[in-house]
């Protein structure tokens, strides 16, 4: 059988989640994501797929190179290096009773905290990282795809390990202790009371607004380090505190800001030793309404 059929399309469907992960982990971007998989489907639909003996691992070694080429594509065309404010792409779904299989999904899913981190890696330590270390893709195959030995291959996963461990802040796991410190946050925002939004603050606490390009000349988008600067911030937008409804994003508890049900901003957090560590807002117009959000009432 040469080219595309109902069967092998059966088959590709079988393996699309699989590449999906692999993709957004590549790339931080739902809609690269789905392009780099639409693309390995259109490779696999236009050769001979009785050649393939591991349709699986086939299909992971194509889209990891699909997305290879995509990273190096944004480091050429980008001038300066990706600056700080910016975030990936959240992965929202309603926040509901947590079943065994909504913990399955959790267990699956990565936080954009280690996402961002991600970002700074060169696009094949990237590659080499998310293949092995959350795939377990053997180095001998990312080595095909990196077009460098296997020791090589290895010395870039060791590498991107190491950074890695030494930018990823530790979560909270449990979503009953962070919906306490976020119910206690809201409660300290909508109240206007500073000093407890510092006692929920991390002292290193690090804040990302990503609101895309500058508007009318001014940069909209900030990265805010530091519990008081971060706490002065939230009393800023204590009015909007009201219109916050919580949500899982990317497995961990966040919010979204909706008021008059106008979607305005997302927040992700990380929460560590019952603070907040980290807070990723993500508020572009044009890339909210790109957003597939889920029927949050379910």
């Amino acid at each position: 059988m040469t080219g595309a059929g109902p069967i092998l399309a059966a088959r590709f469907e079988e393996h699309r989640d699989h590449l999906n992960a692999v993709a957004y982990r590549m790339l931080g971007s739902l809609a690269e994501a789905e392009d780099a998989v639409q693309e390995t489907w259109l490779r696999l639909s236009r050769g001979d797929a009785e050649e393939i003996r591991n349709l699986g691992g086939w299909l992971t070694t194509v889209v990891g190179r699909v997305c290879l080429d995509l990273l190096r594509s944004r480091a050429t065309r980008r001038e300066d290096p990706l600056d700080d404010t910016f975030v990936p792409d959240p992965v929202i779904r309603p926040l509901s009773r947590v079943d065994p299989e909504q913990e399955v999904l959790r267990a699956d899913e990565v936080g954009l905290a280690l996402l961002v981190v991600l970002e700074i890696l060169e696009p094949a330590e990237r590659l080499a990282f998310v293949l092995h270390d959350m795939f377990a893709v053997p180095f001998d195959d990312i080595a095909l795809i990196v077009e460098r030995s296997p020791a090589a291959t290895r010395q870039l996963a060791s590498r991107a390990r190491r950074r890695v461990k030494g930018a990823a802040p530790s979560t909270e796991p449990d979503l009953g202790r962070q919906r306490k410190v976020l119910d206690a946050f809201m409660a300290a925002c909508r109240a206007g009371d500073f000093d407890a939004l510092l006692e929920l603050l991390d002292p290193g606490i690090v804040l990302r607004a990503d609101s895309g390009p500058l508007v009318g000349g001014a940069a909209a988008s900030k990265q805010v380090r530091g519990a008081r600067p971060v706490a002065e911030q939230a009393m800023l937008f204590r009015e909007l505190a009201r219109h916050a409804r919580f949500v899982l994003i990317n497995g961990e508890l966040g919010m979204l800001n909706a008021p008059d049900g106008k979607l305005m901003s997302i927040t992700g957090l990380t929460i560590a030793d019952g603070r907040i560590t980290g807070m990723y807002i993500l508020a572009d117009p044009a890339r909210l309404a790109r957003l597939d959000l889920p029927d949050l009432d379910g």
